[in-house]
């Protein structure tokens, strides 16, 4: 039997889970260049390692990132979400001082909105015709 790299498993599960984010900048700004890109993927993955999380792959242009990360069951992605958008907003604003001119008064690199979107495992309707043919125990008294 082969193991799946992806599967993997904590204290009472087994799980293998992946997230596709994609977070856009305040007012669509272009702020990145190259370099801000690389360091806002270090800084992206040393979150996700805090998490329990893997970055799996990253990528960006110049006013977003897409994301793909894998994560355990008990990482709710909205808190995921939350720190690494704040975590990359103050490091990037601490390291990169001309990015300042774009955060405007809200002081906030990121629009406050994401994309989130599960990826990995069966299509939706495999996994739905798979569980609608499951045999069914019959109930006591309904012969």
């Amino acid at each position: 039997m082969s193991i799946d790299e992806n599967v993997r498993t904590g204290r009472h599960c087994i799980f293998r889970m992946h997230v596709h984010l994609v977070f856009v900048t305040k007012y669509r700004h272009k702020v990145f260049a190259d370099r801000h890109l690389t360091r806002c993927e270090e800084i992206m993955r040393a979150v996700c390692e805090d998490f329990e999380a893997e970055l799996v792959e990253f990528n960006g242009e110049n006013n977003h990132v897409h994301l793909l990360v894998h994560f355990p069951p008990k990482v709710a992605v909205s808190k995921l979400v939350n720190s690494l958008k704040g975590v990359s907003s103050r490091r990037l604003r601490q390291e990169f001082p001309e990015l300042v001119h774009h955060y405007w008064r809200a002081q906030r690199l990121w629009s406050g909105s994401y994309f989130a979107g599960s990826v990995g495992g069966a299509p939706l309707n495999i996994v739905k015709q798979y569980i609608e043919q499951q045999n069914q125990p019959l109930r006591p008294g309904l012969r």
